[in-house]
């Protein structure tokens, strides 16, 4: 990259998180992810060189270590002019969405992070021209806790994803509840997991978005998008699915396109990839805590059948879901368990603070870093050492439940035969694709007393409406039953 030679307009916004946002370039197959802040809080240039950078090494150190060298594209801390940092912010302003607005874009340190545009990817070196689909999806918290320091029985039965959504609908966040329960997903049988991935179609609010050729064909920016349009999703995807364009239009052929995607996706979840963390997480058995959640209205239906505990989970110890689930599940203790160890770290701070440093707090995140996260004892000895190590853990396993996961499929040509890239089927065609994992952000230290007290918000709101909701419905049953009279007639 030229950084002399910018111009705006070569530059189109891709998209945007909390913390920051990212624009693709027209022709070449790279973002620029620039930071975010509130209006009110600057930080210095030096400030915000360190920060890209230590995001470069923790990808590098850490994640790339834990999910694989595929996966995990670090990219590389680049200086921008500001003349044209400021003009491309002026350019894609009307294009955010409004509910993002609250966060301006970084347009006085010049930094940014240069990455492969995962949207747009080929692992390998061949021809881009050919018509790439990409799926990004934001799977979040897999299992159910399984600490014994959880004290609201309602966490041992119902995942965080779907409490949540009781919250962020109540909140007007989302205007209607999602089917989608990422305990599906997770769970490598294939019913399930198709039943997930169609939920997050029909409700994707910000865990599912599609690409075209590296535009956005399908996604939801906020609660005042527009409902989603299967048809008009499914005339995008008809010529990826079905070449041959041996289908009529109509619901029949909205149906089977959208099958197809659900499929092939399915299979990329669960195909293999190279090997990466190669054991370094060696738990032994899994968990002993529920496979299915309550609130899922899967779960619920094998509930009505009596199927609580399904089979184990089927996922394949080298596909990427896999590896990400064993990442998360570095929440040994459960934020419950967490906060009395931050607490002791921060008394410990609050008399040594020239301490931080030393306990690489704040980074630097490299090898003797990576090397503690693999201690996965419990028992607390009482010292700062094994406090730090398990919030040093939390952290990690946050950044791997909010990560996004991206699939690019490519149709594969006639003569594929020297083409190096795993291949999945679908009915009438092939697809190259690869598999990768963005947002691999650490999340803060700062963010843990946030994280306790939106978790007791979380389960107690949930607790006073669903379970309050299900306990009137149980008590208008058995006053009914009262008031019934069984009556016998001679036959």
């Amino acid at each position: 990259m030229d950084e002399g030679k910018m111009d705006e307009n070569e530059w189109g916004y891709h998209g945007e998180g909390n913390k920051s946002l990212v624009v693709a370039h027209a022709q070449r197959c790279v973002v620029l992810r620039f930071l975010k802040f509130p209006p009110s809080r600057k930080k210095t240039s030096e400030e915000i060189f360190q920060h890209l950078q230590n995001i470069v090494d923790f990808s590098k150190n850490v994640m790339k270590e834990f999910l694989g060298e595929n996966s995990v594209h670090c990219g590389e801390v680049v200086q921008l002019p500001l003349d044209f940092v400021k003009q491309l912010c002026l350019k894609i302003q009307s294009e955010r969405p409004e509910s993002r607005c609250d966060k301006d874009l970084d347009t006085f340190s010049g930094y940014a992070l240069c990455l492969p545009n995962l949207a747009r990817l080929q692992t390998y070196r061949f021809a881009e021209h050919r018509p790439i689909l990409c799926v990004e999806i934001k799977p979040k918290c897999g299992f159910i806790p399984f600490s014994g320091d959880v004290t609201h029985e309602v966490k041992r039965r119902v995942c965080r994803y779907c409490m949540h959504q009781q919250l962020k609908v109540a909140t007007g966040k989302w205007k209607q509840i999602s089917k989608y329960c990422p305990l599906d997903l997770y769970s490598g049988n294939k019913q399930r997991m198709h039943f997930a991935l169609k939920s997050l179609l029909q409700e994707a609010q910000n865990n599912l978005k599609i690409f075209k050729n590296g535009e956005l064909i399908y996604g939801c920016t906020d609660a005042r998008s527009p409902v989603a349009d299967w048809n008009e999703l499914a005339h995008h995807l008809k010529p990826f699915f079905f070449p041959s364009n041996g289908l009529a239009g109509g619901p029949h052929c909205t149906r089977a396109v959208i099958r197809e995607l659900v499929r092939v996706i399915t299979r990329v979840l669960l195909s293999g990839s190279d090997k990466g963390w190669a054991g370094a997480l060696r738990r032994g058995p899994g968990p002993r805590g529920p496979r299915v959640c309550e609130a899922s209205p899967f779960g619920r239906s094998l509930h009505r059948q009596g199927k609580n505990s399904p089979e184990c989970s089927g996922l394949p110890k080298g596909c990427l879901l896999y590896k990400t689930l064993q990442v998360q599940m570095l929440d040994l203790l459960d934020i419950e368990g967490l906060y009395p160890l931050y607490r002791r770290v921060e008394r410990y701070l609050e008399e040594f603070p020239e301490e931080r440093k030393t306990l690489q707090i704040d980074g630097p995140y490299d090898e003797a870093f990576y090397q503690k996260l693999l201690d996965l004892s419990t028992e607390d000895d009482g010292t700062v050492a094994f406090a730090l190590t398990k919030v040093q853990q939390y952290r990690v396993a946050m950044t791997a439940k909010d990560c996004s996961i991206m699939i690019a499929l490519s149709p594969c040509l006639q003569d594929s035969s020297s083409d190096q890239r795993p291949v999945v089927p679908s009915s009438r065609s092939r697809f190259a694709f690869s598999v990768s994992v963005l947002d691999l952000d650490l999340k803060p230290y700062e963010s843990i007393p946030h994280q306790y007290k939106l978790d007791g918000k979380i389960v107690n709101f949930y607790s006073k409406t669903v379970h309050a909701k299900d306990a009137a419905v149980m008590s208008t049953r058995f006053k009914e039953s009262e008031d019934c009279t069984l009556v016998l007639h001679k036959v």
